[in-house]
């Protein structure tokens, strides 16, 4: 029998990451949404449009539109690497935000299935870690 853990009936294949970082939303927002955090989370040699409907190619091939933009807040996006025959959407939110502390969260729907779902929470939790090094350095 194979697990449908992450499937859903409105948004397919899905998965979440998420981390409580000891920031304030503006100093993680104002990283994710800099040239060296969009290489961490989106792909190297582009920059962040902000307008819905703006497309983006990174450097590794890595395609999409942007579907929503709320400065301070999250960014909605379609996520198609190179490799894949489909578009994905990505959505990069901070929650939570007390004072010095802020959950960023990275959430990815429509994906092809488990392994797909897999593999994704793979990479978002090793972004993850490598924004929380990052931020660490500033």
């Amino acid at each position: 029998m194979t697990s449908s853990v992450g499937k859903t009936a409105d948004v397919g294949w899905n998965i979440g990451v998420s981390r409580v970082l000891p920031y304030p939303a503006e100093t993680i927002w104002d990283f994710l949404v800099s040239r060296e955090g969009v290489e961490i989370w989106l792909g190297p040699g582009v920059d962040l449009p902000r307008e819905p409907g703006a497309e983006y190619e990174t450097a590794n091939g890595t395609v999409g539109e942007i579907r929503g933009y709320v400065e301070n807040d999250r960014v909605r996006l379609t996520w198609r690497p190179g490799d894949w025959d489909h578009d994905s959407t990505v959505q990069v939110r901070l929650s939570g935000a007390t004072g010095t502390k802020t959950t960023l969260r990275f959430h990815q729907e429509w994906l092809s299935g488990a392994e797909e779902r897999e593999e994704q929470r793979a990479y978002w939790q090793d972004v993850t870690e490598r924004v929380v090094a990052a931020l660490a350095e500033r």
